[in-house]
């Protein structure tokens, strides 16, 4: 599915990363480690070399925007470009389901971004991400800010997305949590990425 060869940017690299058809990669790392920063080269968000591509599809051959459709990169603290909840969203019906199941209220819609507390605007933005219907999904601690059944809720999500054949890179700093959710988990240090045995 998603390949990478090569990959450098500034202090990142040479990565090398296989992401197959709903596998689970945990990335631990220490803080300013290179997490973030393999994320945004991925999401094409940051110039790099090296080749990135998508089902034998390289990326400079797909429209940026195109390409973080399928590949969406949901950071630590998203951005919002709006006062109004609703607003991030398209469509607020289709997005409404995720929005229960993942605890937040039905009447969210409404509220000022700023009412939100930090873990209900992570999971606001993970529902987001998730309304573009992306290939891979990038999660930048994603439940950093959670409570144990918030956490579980995206846990669970998580695990649906990855049934249904989504590749999911997921960073964390809890080994606990990388065991929990995937399959395999990488280590990256200095920018370079390592397996965790």
């Amino acid at each position: 599915m998603l390949d990478v060869r090569n990959l450098q940017r500034l202090t990142l690299g040479p990565v090398d990363l296989s992401l197959a058809a709903g596998e689970v990669v945990a990335l631990r790392g220490a803080s300013g480690s290179g997490k973030s920063l393999l994320m945004r080269a991925l999401a094409d968000l940051d110039p790099c070399e090296g080749q990135v591509t998508l089902d034998g599809v390289d990326r400079n051959a797909i429209s940026g925007p195109d390409w973080r459709k399928a590949v969406a990169w949901v950071p630590a603290e998203a951005g919002w470009w709006s006062d109004n909840v609703k607003d991030h969203f398209s469509d607020w019906t289709a997005a409404l389901p995720l929005i229960t199941e993942l605890g937040l209220s039905e009447d969210c819609g409404g509220w000022q971004v700023s009412r939100a507390s930090t873990g209900e605007r992570q999971r606001l933005a993970l529902v987001r991400a998730l309304a573009l219907d992306p290939r891979i999904l990038m999660l930048d601690e994603p439940t950093s800010g959670l409570d144990r059944l918030s956490v579980q809720r995206v846990e669970d999500l998580v695990a649906r997305l990855a049934d249904a054949g989504k590749a999911v890179l997921w960073t964390t700093h809890d080994q606990d949590q990388a065991g929990r959710v995937s399959s395999r988990t990488l280590q990256i240090e200095n920018g370079k990425l390592e397996p965790v045995s």
